[in-house]
């Protein structure tokens, strides 16, 4: 497949490349000669023009680099036709759809976008064999995910495509003209509004800054002002004296939850379909995910600065990028979405997108739970 790069598209792919990186390098040197002074400034402006170029500088390429993988569910009311067994080959022939399961009823449909099995459902007409042949308007609705509204857009656009180009090799076949009339409808948000996204991702993000970022930073200011080896030989163990300084981190982080929701559910019309009991006690293995990783984070800090910039380019940066709160997983490189898999944020969005937009229960979200407290044991272990 061919590769469209987003500069200059008369030039070739080394020579994007080449231009790319003289431009930051340029840009670099001029940062040097405005902030001789400045090295740490230099840098950091030189790694976030590298962040928001590479961002910026998107490839489309082949689905083994950088795919929109959906698995999807047909639910075919033509009951296997040869024509609407076509169309299910041929959307699978993109390399970007998997299917799943045929569905005999719209019942089903619901429980496969619950437990996250399928991100599309195509819905083939009862009439679609005699539509076809008889040169008449065809009418395919796909029902999508909305609780992700990118990642729902994206193969939308994807499957529409593969379905216009259905229609233009029938068309060679046919003699009659037709037409291939496309509904979309997005389930748990139909509307599309982005509060439906931002709600549980800010949540995650506040809480990680409140766990992981202020409690390295407390333990660290302990050791750069030599009062952690005060309080290490005193009668108290030292769990004791750990446990001391990040429970209030704790508890302010789930006050933090409960105000965000607050404000969600109120003022952005953001709904809680499911167990609020639930979502809160889903919040504890990952409130303690943010506590360990601040804790091992202060453990190898010497000072507060150090302290301060682990956790911004190791924490947040990934999990504001990677976590697929701003861009979906699914449409990154595969080695981009083996690091979001390892991010704690990507499962907690998840759980929270699940309990607050698709109302589920313990059953359906059980898994990502129970990773959290796996990363809280590894965590507590190398601490």
């Amino acid at each position: 497949m061919s590769q469209k790069f987003s500069l200059y598209n008369d030039l070739t792919v080394g020579q994007n490349i080449r231009f790319f990186w003289r431009y930051l390098w340029f840009k670099h040197e001029k940062d040097q000669r405005k902030n001789p002074g400045d090295p740490y400034g230099a840098r950091s402006a030189i790694c976030g023009q590298k962040t928001s170029g590479g961002l910026a500088f998107r490839m489309e390429t082949t689905p083994g680099f950088c795919s929109v993988y959906g698995p999807h569910d047909v639910l075919d009311y033509a009951k296997d036709n040869s024509s609407s067994t076509q169309l299910i080959y041929h959307l699978q022939s993109s390399g970007h759809f998997t299917l799943n399961t045929v569905l005999s009823s719209e019942k089903e449909m619901e429980k496969g976008f619950k437990e996250g099995t399928t991100k599309l459902v195509v819905v083939i007409p009862e009439d679609f064999d005699s539509d076809l042949y008889n040169g008449q308007d065809i009418t395919i609705q796909l029902i999508t995910d909305g609780s992700d509204p990118n990642n729902a857009n994206t193969l939308l656009q994807y499957a529409t495509t593969m379905l216009n180009d259905f229609r233009q090799e029938q068309l060679q076949k046919e003699s009659s003209p037709f037409q291939i009339q496309v509904e979309s409808r997005m389930l748990y948000n139909p509307q599309l509004a982005s509060a439906y996204t931002f709600i549980p991702g800010t949540i995650a993000l506040i809480l990680l800054i409140v766990c992981a970022m202020l409690t390295s930073l407390t333990i660290a200011r302990e050791k750069e002002l030599g009062t952690m080896e005060i309080l290490l030989v005193s009668p108290l163990p030292p769990l004791l004296i750990i446990l001391g300084k990040v429970t209030p981190y704790a508890v302010l982080a789930f006050l933090d939850a409960v105000l965000i929701l607050l404000l969600g559910y109120f003022v952005f019309k953001v709904p809680v379909l499911g167990s609020v009991v639930l979502l809160l006690f889903c919040c504890l293995p990952y409130v303690l995910v943010g506590l360990s990783l601040g804790t091992l984070i202060s453990t190898r800090s010497t000072s507060q600065q150090q302290a301060m910039m682990s956790s911004l380019m190791g924490l947040m940066m990934p999990s504001l990028i990677l976590s697929g709160f701003l861009f979906p997983l699914s449409s990154m490189p595969r080695i981009l979405q083996f690091i979001g898999q390892l991010i704690p944020t990507t499962y907690f969005i998840e759980i929270l997108k699940g309990i607050m937009l698709r109302g589920v229960g313990l059953q359906f979200i059980y898994i990502e739970v129970l990773v959290l407290l796996g990363m809280v044991m590894i965590l507590l272990a190398f601490t």
